[in-house]
């Protein structure tokens, strides 16, 4: 009997990765704001950095609220939490449908809808965690695929509807499909439940000590990950900001060829997250984050040599480098496992992800910067060198002593 609950347990857990990848494609929109600027641009008759503002705030609020998301699963079960964060995010987007002006919309989109993503984020990952504990990091990433490939499946769409509706109601019309779609993936998720035990999977596996968060703060390895996270996200974030524009302004490439570049990267980014949530399971936490890090180089030192005006280097630094990032957003939340334990995961992870939040902002702030300084997108490319290094200095620091 017991073999049998084994057996039954390895083929209905892979539900829960079909299902939350389809949330995750539903939540990785924000990656396509760059198809609505445009459009509001002229409808609300605003400048790039104002148009910039939804999608910063949306990024900033989703990743200091993760850990209210942490904070709602040791109280309630895994479905109402994804539940109540996919009102959230429905609403947000339902009611930017309604705004009028850049100010609206950034309360509506980017505090709204990204308070809801953060609370809703981190629930599908600590539920297939739970029922992976034999391939946490493989199971992880893949479900965080659908956030990193959806652009590839929400831009053209998104972009189709701005086309016959306009911005504004595309946001109405999106927001109700995502409303309903996520209420109804909700319903299936729980954590498995005694005498069917996903910990009993296969027992030889170690289990890991459970740290709390408190705990947790106080650990140096803690202090490691959060900075090592930080600099990714904000190599990634500030890379994936200017990437149509690279191609358009150093690359001379045509707008709507760009366009179809960044959905190309959007697949890498989306496939990262399996990859190296693998490859943290079988070759650990340190040569994963160092690899990582050592093909950001190899991205950057490709485009300060030979990235001008070269269409085949574009496409491969690019390539690497929403790759990595992807990566990371696996690498993160299966390190945050490895090394503090499953029983607190959630919330655990969810103070682990604020260093998104301020990666994102000196991301997305600190391109345009170097851009209006040195007069050439290229120059970030420099900044993405010396992050790269210092990331591999602290891996070697923090993460060399952590076993696969």
């Amino acid at each position: 009997m017991e073999q049998a609950n084994k057996t039954l347990n390895k083929i209905i857990r892979w539900q829960f990765i079909i299902w939350g990848i389809l949330i995750y494609i539903c939540l990785g929109t924000v990656y396509s704001w760059s198809v609505f600027r445009k459009p509001l641009e002229e409808a609300f008759q605003i400048g790039s950095v104002q148009s910039g503002l939804p999608y910063m705030f949306f990024l900033a609020t989703y990743a200091f609220l993760m850990p209210v998301g942490g904070l709602l699963l040791e109280k309630f079960k895994p479905r109402t939490v994804i539940m109540a964060g996919g009102v959230l995010v429905g609403l947000g987007w339902i009611l930017s449908g309604f705004t009028k002006d850049i100010t609206a919309l950034t309360i509506t989109y980017g505090i709204i809808a990204g308070g809801g993503v953060g609370i809703l984020y981190g629930i599908p990952m600590a539920v297939v965690a739970r029922w992976f504990p034999d391939k946490k990091g493989l199971a992880v990433g893949l479900i965080l695929m659908g956030f990193g490939i959806s652009p590839f499946v929400t831009a053209p769409l998104a972009s189709y509807l701005i086309g016959l509706y306009g911005p504004v109601e595309t946001f109405k019309l999106i927001g109700i499909v995502f409303l309903l779609v996520i209420l109804i993936l909700a319903l299936p998720f729980r954590f498995p439940e005694d005498p069917i035990s996903a910990d009993k999977i296969n027992a030889t596996i170690p289990q890991t000590e459970d740290i709390d968060t408190k705990q947790m703060l106080k650990n140096r390895q803690f202090l490691g990950l959060w900075i090592c996270f930080g600099i990714s996200t904000m190599v990634g974030l500030m890379c994936i900001g200017i990437t149509s524009l690279v191609g358009i302004e150093i690359i001379k490439l045509d707008a709507a060829v760009a366009a179809w570049a960044v959905a190309i990267f959007s697949v890498f980014n989306g496939i990262g997250r399996p990859v190296f949530g693998w490859l943290t399971d079988r070759i650990g936490v340190y040569k994963t984050t160092v690899i990582t890090y050592l093909l950001m180089i190899v991205a950057a030192v490709l485009m300060l040599v030979a990235g001008n005006g070269s269409v085949v280097i574009y496409m491969i630094s690019f390539s690497l480098l929403w790759f990595t990032f992807g990566g990371w957003l696996a690498i993160a939340p299966t390190t945050t496992s490895i090394l503090f334990g499953q029983k607190y995961y959630s919330k655990n992870y969810g103070f682990v992800f604020t260093s998104y939040g301020i990666g994102a902002v000196l991301g997305v702030s600190t391109s345009g910067f170097i851009r209006d300084l040195f007069g050439s997108y290229l120059n970030v490319f420099y900044l993405v060198l010396v992050l790269a290094v210092l990331g591999i200095v602290l891996s070697s620091i923090f993460f060399k002593p952590v076993k696969a």
